[in-house]
């Protein structure tokens, strides 16, 4: 999508009552996707050394394929495919659409345990950032089946569509991972703060605190 394209899409998004107020205007929201691309591309290279080693150890341990991808509804509602490495079994939802359980989930691999308490089973999602499909800052990006269920309880979730999903949130910080409708309610609060307020110093401490979170070995 072109610079104008996306200018005539912002445009129009303000006069229609499918949107809700953005604290970006058009520029920085065009100057936050060219800085997502360059530093996702930036640290793809960065860190290809990592990539491997997480590849190789992911397939050594089950022989199942190394990167997990799964349909999520991304900008303007569209779905697109997100990518993980696997940290689960190959047949963890065989019963259908479940979602992760903490410390009483039992579809974990061993090496996916320690890729996800160190988030580094979300380290293929830079190639999402440069493909577009996500920003490094924005709300998760969820399933259809869950979008589906949160609807029922509030039909604002369909705000979010109007900005890309992120690598991590603002909700993320302050409400973890949600494995419950009232979870899933309350990240919906946070996230329609984020969109009304964000700004790039917003951004910024977003990413700092997920940073220093993921240092200190914080769960969420």
């Amino acid at each position: 999508m072109n610079i104008i394209h996306t200018l005539v899409i912002d445009g129009l998004r303000h006069n229609s009552d499918s949107y809700i107020f953005d604290g970006m205007s058009d520029i920085e929201r065009i100057v936050k996707r060219f800085v997502d691309f360059f530093i996702a591309l930036f640290a793809i290279v960065i860190f290809s050394p990592l990539f491997l080693i997480c590849y190789i150890a992911v397939r050594r341990e089950d022989g199942g394929p190394a990167i997990f991808k799964q349909e999520r509804i991304g900008r303007f509602g569209r779905p697109f495919y997100i990518y993980k490495f696997r940290s689960m079994r190959i047949d963890a939802e065989k019963d259908g659409p479940a979602l992760y359980q903490h410390e009483r989930e039992t579809r974990m691999t061993q090496i996916g345990k320690f890729l996800r308490q160190h988030h580094l089973d979300e380290l293929p999602q830079l190639w999402n950032v440069v493909r577009g499909d996500m920003a490094f800052i924005g709300p998760r990006p969820e399933r259809k089946f869950y979008i589906d269920q949160i609807m029922k309880h509030d039909s604002r979730y369909t705000f979010l569509y109007q900005i890309r999903p992120g690598v991590t949130s603002y909700a993320t910080l302050y409400n973890g991972y949600t494995d419950t409708m009232e979870k899933m309610l309350r990240r919906l609060e946070l996230d329609l703060y984020y969109l009304e307020n964000r700004s790039w110093l917003f951004d910024a401490k977003i990413l700092i605190k997920t940073f220093i979170n993921i240092v200190f070995g914080k769960k969420f």
